[in-house]
């Protein structure tokens, strides 16, 4: 099972100088919330991927996945560039 590290959540947290202090439950919360994004993206990256008769994830289906669905849309000009 995949667990993002709390502490380096934190220290990116706390290098925007508009963030102060940091509760210590909030990047646990964060790491849950990357952790949770992550699967949906994969997930639905390897149903295509399942759907082509392919054993890999490639850039392609999760740029595919990007632009199907208005959810991801704030992602949409990081994988413009694939």
């Amino acid at each position: 099972k995949t667990k993002f590290p709390t502490a380096r959540i934190k220290r990116i947290m706390q290098a925007d100088e508009e963030v102060g202090k940091v509760a210590q439950q909030t990047p646990i919360a964060v790491g849950k919330a990357l952790e949770l994004f992550m699967v949906q993206l994969v997930t639905k990256s390897a149903d295509i991927a399942r759907e082509r008769n392919s054993k890999r994830v490639s850039a392609q289906m999760l740029k595919q996945v990007v632009e199907s669905d208005d959810q991801w849309d704030f992602l949409r000009e990081i994988t413009s560039k694939i």
